[in-house]
């Protein structure tokens, strides 16, 4: 994919879609038809409030659905990701993302082609982490044949140093640096996190993140993943080549809220003025 093209810009915000629990989640209704309709309701809602507040993309993501899936997902949860996939594209023609918690590759990128989206967030793509699903390892081999069999030209957004993690680490080395990623991974564009859901993204990492970037010559988008908010989204851009953001655009800043328009247009014209 073309990153610029795709978006309409050389640093979009890409705001999330955080979807309520899926039917079969913990946390979901107990009537599975309910379950859906819910979803459903607040995909297509928050879709419309991101559009309105002027967003540049929007990413459709099961954040409901904790305990999450280490790396493959029910075929349940798949459709449900599907069917919501396909009702935020029916309320926008802004990009489209997708992605498959914990870190289902394979679903989202096969999400993304049914439904016609741009790209996908993988949050391991190269690599090994520990996280709260035990150890989670990059899969960017199947990936990437996955993406040339199905003949689609969606794009591999891969987190780097991802939230709720830590690296299986050797000596200080970790089979995930920015090379790793975008160099032998053949990521499209790489994300920089925080520690968790909401929080700051280090800006020393962020620039470690983009040093390494320049240092081995390549021109891969650097995106700031987490913590971003409408005082700080003009300092982030003034590093990175764009930003996700999902908490701060909810109401209250809480992560689990519908999507405020208000807090969207709010943080969308702080990032006018930085690009």
């Amino acid at each position: 994919m073309e990153f610029e093209t795709t978006f309409g810009t050389d640093a979009p915000v890409i705001g999330m879609v955080h979807l309520p629990p899926l039917p079969g989640a913990p946390k979901a209704p107990a009537d599975g038809a309910r379950a859906m309709r819910e979803a459903l309701d607040r995909a297509a809602a928050d879709a419309r409030a991101l559009d309105r507040g002027g967003v540049d993309g929007i990413v459709v993501e099961n954040f409901g659905d904790a305990p999450f899936y280490p790396d493959d997902a029910p075929k349940h949860v798949v459709a449900a990701v599907t069917r919501a996939a396909t009702a935020v594209a029916a309320e926008t023609d802004l990009p489209l993302g997708v992605n498959v918690l914990r870190n289902d590759a394979e679903a989202a990128l096969s999400v993304a082609a049914a439904v016609g989206a741009d790209y996908v967030r993988v949050n391991v793509h190269t690599g090994a982490r520990v996280t709260d699903q035990g150890v989670v390892e990059g899969r960017a081999h199947e990936t990437l044949r996955l993406r040339e069999a199905l003949g689609v030209d969606v794009g591999i957004f891969a987190d780097t140093d991802v939230k709720h993690s830590a690296p299986l680490a050797a000596e200080g080395y970790t089979a995930e640096s920015f090379a790793d990623t975008a160099e032998r991974g053949l990521a499209d564009a790489v994300i920089a996190s925080g520690r968790g859901t909401g929080e700051a993204t280090d800006p020393e990492a962020l620039e470690a993140v983009v040093a390494e970037r320049d240092a081995h010559g390549l021109d891969t988008p650097v995106l700031v993943g987490s913590g971003v908010s409408a005082e700080t989204v003009g300092d982030a851009l003034s590093v990175a080549d764009g930003v996700v953001v999902g908490t701060a655009l909810k109401e209250g800043g809480e992560t689990t809220a519908p999507v405020d328009p208000d807090r969207v247009a709010e943080l969308v014209a702080r990032a006018d003025e930085a690009r």
